[in-house]
């Protein structure tokens, strides 16, 4: 597997990613936002941050950077998409995933652990946890989920809700913390696993996100 790592201005969780692939053992490369074509990567991970500042709106202006022709490509092919935290804010943004996320209901930023859980065990972000509430680290004050009522209704319906929050830390619509579209290969969440795969951490719950993508190696070989 090949992975790119898309370092957009003001990323601040590029090497938090990158490292946690390269802990998997995957060809993991970190990837300018200026670099277009990424027809070379069978999985795409957008990593957390304050993207250009996140002026305007978190992740608003990162949907244009030159990676996301490249990403939209790779997620229309079938390739993986992974956003985490601000890169699930590009991700919606970019219309790749639906819904929006707000600022949190109570102003301000988290910084935290909390409870997730699993709602949907059976996706390729999740089908190796063997427990169905983890801990994950959340840092971010845009993380309120929102989508209107057909747009959930349809969440519901498809089995794109993976991940759900057990004490809702900031206002989410019905606790969402982490959904797929409908093809299945491209996710967002707010929470980071990337941060909790290592025991010197104290939290190894996110190891298996990344072990859930690792046993879809017919996907990972999806690369030009």
């Amino acid at each position: 597997m090949r992975a790119a790592v898309i370092n957009f201005p003001g990323s601040n969780c590029v090497l938090d990613m990158y490292y946690a692939l390269k802990d998997f053992r995957l060809d993991a490369e970190i990837v300018d936002a200026n670099q277009e074509n990424l027809d070379g990567f069978s999985a795409i991970f957008l990593p957390g941050g304050f993207s250009y500042g996140d002026y305007l709106r978190t992740g608003a202006i990162a949907r244009f950077a030159p990676a996301m022709k490249g990403v939209a490509k790779a997620a229309k092919d079938g390739r993986l998409v992974v956003g985490i935290c601000n890169g699930f804010q590009i991700l919606t943004e970019a219309g790749l995933l639906p819904g929006a996320l707000r600022e949190n209901a109570k102003p301000g930023f988290i910084c935290d652990e909390i409870t997730l859980n699993v709602a949907n065990p059976d996706s390729i972000f999740s089908s190796a946890y063997d427990k169905l509430q983890i801990t994950l680290p959340i840092a971010h004050g845009a993380g309120n989920y929102y989508a209107d009522a057909q747009t959930l209704a349809s969440l519901k319906a498809h089995q794109q809700i993976i991940f759900t929050y057990e004490d809702n830390p900031n206002g989410s619509l019905d606790d969402i913390a982490g959904i797929v579209n409908q093809a299945g290969n491209v996710f967002g969440m707010m929470p980071h696993p990337e941060r909790a795969v290592d025991s010197l951490l104290g939290n190894t719950d996110g190891r298996a996100f990344f072990q859930s993508i690792l046993q879809r190696k017919d996907l990972l070989t999806h690369a030009d």
